[in-house]
């Protein structure tokens, strides 16, 4: 069987649609077209059933996919590392949030770097669930930190532990406002204060008040950055409230930079997951990473 077919095929499957496809390989989308064809041709078998967008694979299809892949994946850093290269070093590709990666998972990651010539070189890239899952789906990505749990086959997730939010803001705000008092409700108080956050959606202070006050916050964001690290310098400023990991803030919190405006019962939790296509486990660098980040995690939860 011809191994630029199943590379082909391997890409359709995982990036869903032949147009995806045929602009990561670097091909048109009538070449990928024909070439599933041949495939199936000569498999005498689909191996997609083609939809109004994308496409999605048969059980025959999904089978082929989950034999061959780790395969085709492996060929693939041999030519990426070379033939004649004598170093031992493998490249880990690892994607996840920004924030957490930077602050937990590069840091937990460095120490296997070159360790007694059985380490891996390391590439990191920062994005969102969606970007991440779909990026290592493509293989652009060896492992992947997420707070999506992925559906499907195709990726096996992991849980890797739970990040506690807090709501803070400055001193002053608590003062001005009597949040934090246990005789005081906190919501109306809170109405007026400005709101730092990721994203206008308002992710973080959404999903705090829903899961703490049972409803949805009334001010809209002052402060929008897309970074955790900068909701909290803009709130230690006094921008305003935001909810953050208390992993980001509890030294901010320590030092009285910034205080919890409440201490719920049962405080919102946020799990993250390691992914990785299925089978690629089956590779030293990638199940060494894997294994590492998930003993790490012991003390971060």
């Amino acid at each position: 069987m011809d191994l630029a077919l199943l590379r082909t095929f391997v890409t359709v499957h995982r990036a869903g649609s032949f147009t995806r496809a045929a602009a990561l390989l670097g091909l048109s989308q009538p070449a990928v077209t024909s070439q599933i064809r041949t495939l199936e041709r000569q498999l005498g078998r689909p191996l997609f059933l083609r939809q109004a967008r994308g496409v999605t694979p048969t059980s025959i299809g999904d089978e082929l996919a989950h034999k061959a892949a780790p395969h085709l994946d492996a060929l693939v850093e041999i030519t990426e590392t070379g033939l004649d290269d004598d170093s031992s070093l493998r490249t880990l590709h690892l994607a996840g949030p920004p924030e957490f990666t930077a602050e937990r998972a590069l840091p937990a990651l460095t120490e296997l770097i070159g360790e007694d010539g059985q380490g891996f070189a390391l590439r990191a890239s920062f994005g969102n669930a969606e970007e991440t899952l779909e990026g290592l789906s493509a293989g652009h990505h060896d492992l992947a930190i997420s707070t999506a749990q992925p559906r499907g086959a195709l990726l096996t997730a992991t849980a890797l532990c739970d990040e506690e939010h807090v709501l803070v803001a400055a001193p002053r705000w608590a003062e001005q406002t009597g949040a934090g008092q246990p005789d005081r409700k906190p919501e109306p108080s809170l109405e007026q204060v400005p709101v730092v956050e990721v994203h206008e959606s308002l992710p973080f202070l959404s999903r705090y008040w829903a899961s703490v006050f049972d409803s949805r916050p009334a001010a809209p964001g002052t402060v929008i950055v897309p970074d955790l690290r900068a909701v909290l310098a803009c709130a230690v400023a006094g921008a305003g409230l935001a909810v953050l990991p208390r992993y980001l803030c509890a030294a901010a919190l320590e030092r009285g930079d910034v205080v919890a405006l409440h201490e719920p019962a049962v405080p919102p939790l946020r799990t993250y997951f390691l992914v990785v296509r299925t089978g690629t486990l089956a590779m030293p660098h990638i199940a060494r990473a894997h294994e590492w980040l998930q003993r790490a995690s012991t003390d971060w939860c």
